[in-house]
């Protein structure tokens, strides 16, 4: 069975006196694959402005809004319908030899496409990353997929999920020391940690759709708002979903957006401002992701 949903997602930055802008960057529209389709996108600005599409250098599709006014307010809303299908049980997924073991063995042409998602992006300056990194193999215990799995359980399991407002992403070493984060913060850990395991790791910004959001508790943390989690590239299976944050391994739930080596290439909405310091009073962000329907599965 496929979904058809619709995501609604708010941003409002607010100031004392109007202020000019410079222009902004919007990624928000899901990434076209095997999981799903796009059935169609609205971007409206509450001041006058001209859009424009661009594909950036790992292919998310980028809106640039150029702000044509000054304003006291600034109000971007972005919408957008798909169908989802989802994927259930994805388990046991198929490794070749050289991927079973860790370090995995990549071929040199697989070395060329991956490098930039081999490489550790933040630093580690008390060495306490790669530290953690090295228990999670040691005495033997060098099966991939138990390895996999023993690092997003710990984070699951021995972690303590904190919302907070500020914008960005923790430190891994932060995040390692303070035992807690957002969907964020454990996704970039845990890319950081296996990176240092030799891992080909990236980043991955999106939706999660829950059904209990339609009727219901919510069933799972960062459901129904932005999400984020990692792949993992394993020779013979490709790049394989890891949400720490729900410990789900792929599934009928994760709505991907954009990819990047680093959380700050995944930012939902980005861009700059010209005014005084005082100016800025802050920013409000209100996400809903609602289903509207199914289709049968197809047989």
């Amino acid at each position: 069975m496929s979904v058809i949903y619709e995501v609604e997602h708010v941003t409002r930055y607010r100031y004392i006196k109007p202020v000019t802008f410079g222009p902004h960057r919007a990624i928000f529209l899901p990434r076209g694959n095997y999981s799903g389709r796009l059935l169609g996108y609205a971007i409206d600005v509450n001041v006058p402005a001209e859009v424009h599409w661009i594909s950036d250098t790992l292919s998310n599709n980028v809106a640039v809004i150029d702000v044509a006014e000054p304003s006291q307010e600034l109000t971007i809303t972005c919408r957008f319908r798909g169908e989802h299908f989802g994927t259930k049980g994805i388990d046991n997924f198929p490794l070749d030899p050289r991927a079973e073991e860790v370090p995995v063995q990549y071929t040199p042409d697989e070395w060329t496409d991956l490098a930039v998602y081999l490489r550790p992006h933040a630093e580690d300056p008390d060495g306490s990353v790669a530290a953690w990194a090295k228990g999670f193999v040691a005495r033997d215990m060098d099966v991939t997929s138990d390895v996999l799995d023993r690092i997003m359980n710990t984070i699951r399991d021995t972690f303590t999920y904190r919302g907070r407002e500020e914008e960005g992403t923790q430190a891994p070493g932060e995040t390692l020391r303070q035992r807690s984060g957002t969907c964020r913060d454990y996704a970039w850990l845990m890319i950081e940690t296996l990176r240092r395991l030799g891992f080909a790791c990236r980043f991955v910004s999106g939706y999660l759709y829950d059904s209990a959001l339609d009727g219901g508790d919510v069933g799972m943390t960062g459901s129904g708002a932005t999400h984020a989690w990692l792949q993992v590239y394993l020779p013979g299976a490709g790049w394989l979903v890891y949400d720490p944050t729900n410990r789900l391994t792929e599934g009928f739930d994760l709505i991907a957006v954009a990819i990047a080596r680093h959380p700050g290439q995944a930012l939902p909405l980005s861009g700059s401002w010209f005014g005084d310091p005082g100016d800025y009073l802050g920013m409000e962000v209100s996400v809903a992701v609602r289903k509207l329907g199914s289709i049968p599965e197809f047989s």
